[in-house]
């Protein structure tokens, strides 16, 4: 009998590891026709010339908007108007909500509009921490280096360069075509909400939107080393909550048995020993498909056979943590604490600020209630701070709107592999979810891991070969707009 078992157990493995091997084996890049590249002719000396004057405005956002300097964002926007003239004769320009800046360009049909967005607000940046200044528009070793040179000033840039010399040529698109620019994004503010109140009081519909999100990257997926297009389909939500604690103080030679900051310590270890559920939504999925073809054997299979090693992806993804894993699952980071002011004082309040991520398919209301089943403290309160819902879906298969998005990527990039993701981080998009069901996220520019690792830190730059074709890939988008 035992050795019955022992062979059907055998027959068994033998036939799982078959069907293991014939799934990995089919699982192969799809065949697709990519567009030849073709010349796109753009002046980058004017390109660069015009970042440059951009960098140097200092539009830095603030949510105590007394700390802002408007005169810097006044004088950015006089700056368009002087650097792309056709654009504000024809595009009809118009100043919407505080910050939000709409160019209208009317082309033979109203229907199936695109709308391209970007942001000029910047971030502080801590000049002292610099090696070059963040705020001159310094060219070196042809390098542009400056706050906003990533986010996003050059992709606003180059969307207008390209508008521009497309009007110079006559140019008219296919569908009406709308510039959306909010100085308000990275404080969440709400200029791009205003423009799209404006959009809806319009009825106007978009078949297709861009805004900032992902970009070329290499090295970004496991056991693939081509060059990937990431673009957002869906952007998780995000919300802070607070995990607040209350007591009488005190002197911190007689404490008692357990203090709040201790209590709210143990809170944070059972948050982080209770991750959220994997989730593999539509964004990931497509993915986790396109890349994962095109990886190594082993990676190959686990992917081919998700419906095998499910349990063992969750396992490494929680294991690992990173960008991976927040592709997967809604996160939970720690990011403040608060106590006592004093070292030798029983803190009378301590709290704890807790970032979430939210994954497509959950919501707010329900990562608050697993967090608060996770510390399991009737003494701890909870209070949520700014918090918005995750994205909707955007399409893919048969999308007009992506086909033309990708179609571009491949002509600027022509060994780049384009793939949906899941953007993990926020941006203005979200707002578009409740008037267009074709929602993109891709800053078009080729970035290393340092140059990404710039973007909201010191140093920001950008090489000006890479702007270049930035500009080259907004002229090719909007022809075909």
């Amino acid at each position: 009998m035992k050795k019955l078992i022992a062979a059907g157990a055998a027959g068994a493995a033998a036939a799982l590891a078959g069907v293991v091997t014939a799934r990995t084996l089919a699982f192969k890049p799809k065949r697709e026709a990519r567009p030849a590249p073709d010349a796109a002719g753009v002046d980058g000396k004017k390109v660069a010339e015009d970042l440059a004057a951009m960098i140097r405005c200092r539009t830095v956002s603030n949510l105590d908007h007394s700390l802002e300097d408007e005169a810097e964002f006044e004088k950015f926007r006089a700056l368009l108007r002087e650097r792309f003239p056709l654009l504000h004769e024809r595009c009809a320009p118009e100043r919407v909500g505080r910050n939000g800046l709409l160019f209208t360009w009317k082309g033979r049909t109203s229907e199936a509009p695109s709308v391209l967005m970007a942001h000029y607000d910047v971030v502080p940046a801590d000049e002292a921490n610099w090696s070059r200044p963040p705020f001159e528009g310094l060219i070196e070793d042809g390098v542009l280096w400056g706050r906003g040179t990533l986010d996003t000033k050059c992709t606003l840039c180059c969307a207008l360069e390209a508008a521009e010399q497309l009007l110079a040529e006559g140019f008219t698109p296919a569908h009406d075509l709308y510039f959306a620019f909010s100085g308000e994004e990275e404080i969440a503010g709400d200029s791009a909400a205003d423009i799209v109140d404006e959009l809806q009081r319009r009825g106007v519909v978009p078949a297709f939107v861009l805004d900032e999100g992902g970009a070329v990257v290499t090295g970004v997926f496991p056991g693939v080393d081509a060059p990937c297009a990431l673009i957002g389909t869906s952007e998780k939500g995000q919300m802070q909550l607070f995990l607040d604690m209350k007591s009488e103080g005190g002197h911190a030679s007689a404490p008692p048995r357990s203090t709040i900051a201790g209590r709210l310590a143990r809170a944070v270890t059972r948050i982080e020993k209770r991750p959220a559920p994997f989730t593999l939504t539509p964004p990931a999925a497509e993915m986790f498909d396109t890349l994962g073809r095109r990886s190594i054997w082993p990676v190959r299979m686990v992917f081919a056979n998700l419906w095998l090693f499910r349990p063992a992806l969750d396992l490494a993804t929680r294991l690992m943590g990173g960008e991976l894993n927040a592709l997967v699952r809604t996160t939970c980071a720690v990011t403040q604490m608060q106590g006592s002011p004093a070292n030798n004082v029983l803190p009378p309040d301590a709290s704890v600020g807790v970032n979430l991520r939210i994954m497509c398919g959950d919501s707010a209301d329900k990562a608050e209630a697993r967090i608060r089943r996770a510390v399991g403290d009737e003494a701890v309160s909870f209070r949520r701070g700014p918090w918005a819902e995750p994205s909707p879906y955007s399409e893919t298969e048969g999308s007009e709107g992506w086909a033309r998005l990708k179609s571009a990527v491949e002509r600027t990039w022509p060994d780049a592999i384009v793939s949906p993701y899941l953007m993990l981080a926020g941006s203005d998009s979200r707002h578009y979810g409740r008037i267009s069901r074709n929602v993109y996220r891709f800053g078009p520019l080729e970035l290393s891991k340092e140059e990404r690792g710039t973007i909201h830190g010191n140093n920001e730059r950008v090489p000006l070969a890479k702007v270049v074709k930035c500009a080259e890939f907004y002229l090719r988008l909007i022809r075909s707009c």
